[in-house]
């Protein structure tokens, strides 16, 4: 029985990076179309979730945990708009690093890794009340 609760913590503790991460996917997405104010100002800079291994010394195993948010470094793009005021010299305007179609893959396979792990629960506690009847039922 024990081992089914810490499969279920385990489970658990990837249901939360996984919901961290879908969290940080919809706000990239719902900033990929904003655009700086003013001349030289950086448009929204997509922000990225990196996982690490922590001990949960509840159950004495390793656990998956957010291990930090951070800006993506890659380059900003460019739309030439020359009546926007955020125009630099050229005409050019700066806009976000956010690619929609990434975002939507990578929420596609947090999605698939949330919905694993909460099956995954859903199994564990299926077994955990089948033992559970067997030991009332001697």
């Amino acid at each position: 029985m024990d081992d089914i609760i810490k499969t279920i913590r385990i489970s658990s503790a990837g249901m939360r990076v996984q919901g961290t991460r879908l969290r940080v996917i919809s706000q990239n997405i719902a900033n990929a179309d904003s655009l700086p104010q003013t001349p030289g100002e950086n448009p929204y800079r997509r922000k990225l979730v990196t996982f690490r291994n922590e001990l949960d010394k509840s159950i004495g195993l390793d656990t998956v945990r957010v291990h930090r948010l951070h800006n993506d470094l890659s380059d900003f793009g460019r739309k030439y708009d020359p009546a926007h005021p955020a125009a630099d010299p050229e005409g050019y305007v700066r806009t976000p690093n956010v690619n929609t179609m990434i975002e939507m893959m990578d929420m596609r396979e947090a999605q698939r890794s949330y919905e694993a792990n909460l099956n995954l629960i859903r199994s564990s506690r299926t077994m955990l009340n089948s033992v559970i009847d067997l030991l009332r039922s001697n």
